[in-house]
């Protein structure tokens, strides 16, 4: 049988008989869209849909399949009704205070009021895929091209924001009275991104991108700090600047700065195992396309960074 996804796909595409408004009403792309009918079309061996400049018309093989492709789609609402939907849906955001994930969460459950979305602390992407394949986890955020490729095999995602990057300064650091500080001024400086830890080498891996060529070194392993008190006190210890993003929480004695010059990008996608299907997902696909919609989420300045493999992810173009 069909994968369910690209069953859903055809018929929202043949109810609206317009590839854009079928991808907006599915929260997706409409390249993305496009793939998954015609892929529907190879398993099928069937052209389902004649496509002109001005329209998009059913053919033969695509009016028999409608009703059965909502049948399929019943029966596994059915199934989803008896097993699936009461389960609460495990959603990690990462770590307390950080705002992307925790603003997608909140507006799912708005939009999914019936359903329990449950929020986890995983620290990072990687920890959290492994999670997410066994089946304990069913979604995350976080860079999804920094991922191991057999890790990004068995999961999915869907860009949610380019987020801009910042340093955490000790209060009495020379650039701690600057409102926003140069990349070219940290050239000497050692910052800590995270390395050692096993649960989050997609941001040491995109900090060593970042800082190649212009004189900074990732710093150093600390002590692994479990919750927001343990780093805080770590950090007030070793004195390190620290690359985080924009909305990371305030810290006591230690302030946040933007970097410019260029403006560097955290991508971060919403990240789910392959064949997920849940009423909850749907729910935080929603939320983070809205969200991303309406904050701009996804616009890149004009100079911003990001390294090329993530362009690539996060769908933009050069």
């Amino acid at each position: 049988m069909p994968d369910p996804r690209l069953l859903r796909a055809f018929l929202t595409v043949a109810e609206e008989l317009h590839f854009t408004r079928a991808a907006a009403r599915l929260y997706v792309a409409q390249q993305a869209l496009s793939r998954d009918v015609r892929r529907l079309e190879r398993e099928l061996g069937a052209e389902l849909f004649v496509r002109t400049t001005r329209q998009v018309t059913l053919t033969a093989d695509g009016e028999r399949l409608v009703p059965h492709a909502r049948r399929a789609l019943a029966a596994q609402d059915d199934l989803l009704a008896a097993f699936g939907q009461a389960r609460p849906l495990l959603v990690d955001v990462n770590s307390p205070g950080l705002g992307t994930g925790q603003r997608v969460l909140g507006r799912a459950r708005e939009l999914a009021p019936d359903h329990e979305l449950m929020a986890r602390y995983e620290s990072g992407l990687t920890g959290a895929a492994a999670e997410l394949l066994a089946g304990r986890l069913d979604a995350s955020f976080g860079r999804f091209a920094g991922l191991d490729p057999a890790l990004r095999a068995g999961l999915e995602q869907q860009p949610v924001r380019l987020e801009p990057m910042a340093v955490l300064l000790p209060e009495d650091h020379p650039l701690a009275d600057s409102h926003q500080v140069p990349l070219a001024a940290l050239a000497g400086e050692t910052v800590y991104a995270g390395a050692g830890n096993p649960r989050t080498p997609e941001w040491t891996d995109l900090a060593h991108r970042l800082f190649e060529g212009r004189g900074i070194e990732v710093a150093a392993p600390a002590p692994l700090a479990v919750g927001h008190e343990e780093f805080r006190r770590i950090m007030s210890k070793t004195r390190t600047p620290v690359l985080v993003v924009v909305d990371f929480p305030a810290m006591p004695g230690a302030v946040l700065r933007p970097l410019i010059d260029p403006v560097p990008l955290s991508p971060v996608s919403l990240v789910w195992r392959k064949g997920l299907v849940h009423p909850g997902l749907d729910a935080l696909r929603r939320a983070a396309a809205e969200l991303a919609e309406r904050e701009e989420w996804l616009r890149s300045p004009s100079d911003g960074w990001i390294p090329a493999s993530d362009k690539v992810t996060m769908r933009l173009h050069n």
